[in-house]
């Protein structure tokens, strides 16, 4: 489901219990953050067991259904599964009692607050309301219970819900007394229409509060003047479509020019393990595109330094399309090391993007908008009609300092200013 994917939601199960399939055929289909997914059947064989239902969230990595391969095929994965199986089916030789099951947490962080329950054991309800509003085992200890035995209970989970979870961004208590503790508010929410987020928008929130909570974030700027690579798309859109039969936006050009500035730069390529930075080798272009429904995806152009214009529209406007028809499958957004947004497309002057984790920057490109400039000519300064762009570039300051920010968005302005008006197509 992609390398950052945690967990997916059973849209329909296209088989039933029972039935027979071919290799290929599609079972099931899973939702995950950012797309949805039809899961194949690996061999030939038989459903013969479904264990999660239509709108279940499930982690990855957790057994759903068990599969009667046909005898060709190895019989490993069939072993496992059935053996997961069996470990959810009660005891014959024991008589079972009606207590429900109780599931202990381990290794519970104190957090900020001295309101930290001592019993960490929390009843599969709670657990399942927590995993609906995405609260961590931790954050449920410093929830207040009003339970026997300080035991939470469901009414508690909910109230703690209706007054914001105050607690939800704790930190753990140093020795610092004036380390900083987030203030427990009571905000007035006010009243109007009550609209659900939906599951896509309440993960792209989690990411992002993620990410600002991860990376300290620093934002550089610089303008760019685009008139030549402007007066050259205008010229040869019209050709290039003739001859590739792709259209030709500007980015293919952006994506052309950040990649050259990434090869310049290459430790802006990077991410974050603990102590260590790993510099990536490919260099992966992530666009942040808006889909119907209005939330956000980052489709990816791959290997963009070794491809050629052409290959580069092709691309951009294959991803483009998926994006619009919700077509885009689990690859098309995966493995993404440096990320572009172009905030410019809903006329924005400019803008401070949150970083796309695990990279270290990203970069936010404004609208093309005609200024008066001064200019250097063999005459000496003048007055000319520029077309003019903010660029922003927002990165990680644990490991890209002010001086590779700064000289990475300046590179990348660089090469928007001198692109060769002559170029061929």
């Amino acid at each position: 489901m992609g390398e950052s994917i945690t967990e997916g939601t059973i849209i329909n199960w296209l088989v039933e219990e029972g039935d027979s399939f071919n290799e290929g055929d599609i079972i099931l289909e899973v939702a995950t953050d950012k797309v949805d997914n039809e899961v194949p059947a690996p061999a030939s064989g038989k459903l013969t067991k479904i264990l999660f239902q239509a709108k279940d969230v499930v982690p990855v990595g957790t057994v759903i259904a068990t599969l009667e391969f046909s005898e060709k095929v190895a019989t490993t994965n069939k072993e496992v599964a059935s053996a997961a199986l069996e470990d959810k089916k009660p005891s014959k030789t024991k008589k079972q009692t009606k207590k429900p099951k109780v599931v202990q947490q381990t290794q519970v962080a104190t957090g900020a607050f001295s309101t930290a329950n001592t019993n960490t054991f929390f009843s599969p309800l709670v657990i399942k309301i927590a995993k609906e509003h995405h609260i961590s085992f931790e954050e449920l200890a410093r929830i207040p219970a009003t339970g026997k035995d300080d035991r939470l209970r469901k009414s508690d989970i909910f109230q703690y819900i209706e007054e914001g979870r105050p607690y939800k961004y704790a930190q753990p208590i140093t020795q610092d007394p004036t380390a900083y503790r987030i203030p427990q508010l009571n905000f007035d929410k006010g009243k109007g229409k009550i609209i659900e987020m939906d599951r896509m928008r309440q993960m792209i929130a989690d990411h992002m509060v993620y990410s600002k909570h991860t990376s300290p974030h620093v934002t550089a700027y610089v303008e760019a003047d685009l008139t030549n690579m402007v007066n050259w798309r205008n010229a040869n859109k019209v050709a290039f479509q003739e001859k590739y039969g792709e259209r030709l936006t500007f980015t293919p050009l952006f994506v052309e020019a950040v990649a050259k500035a990434v090869k310049d730069f290459p430790n802006i390529n990077a991410s974050v393990d603990g102590n260590s930075i790993i510099v990536k080798e490919d260099v992966n272009i992530g666009m942040a595109t808006a889909l119907p429904s209005g939330n956000l995806i980052v489709p990816v152009v791959k290997n963009a330094d070794t491809k050629d214009l052409k290959t580069l529209a092709s691309n951009v406007n294959e991803l483009a399309g998926k994006a619009r028809e919700n077509k885009l499958a689990g690859d098309d957004i995966k493995g993404s090391t440096f990320t572009i947004s172009n905030v410019g497309t809903f006329g924005s002057v400019m803008g401070t993007p949150i970083i796309n984790q695990p990279e270290v920057a990203i970069l936010a490109l404004g609208i093309i908008k005609k200024r008066a400039e001064v200019i250097e000519t063999e005459k000496g300064d003048e007055i000319a009609i520029r077309s003019m762009m903010y660029l922003s570039l927002s990165f990680d300051h644990r490991v890209v300092d002010g001086f590779l920010g700064g000289s990475f968005v300046r590179r990348v302005a660089d090469y928007f200013e001198q692109f060769d008006i002559n170029r061929e197509i």
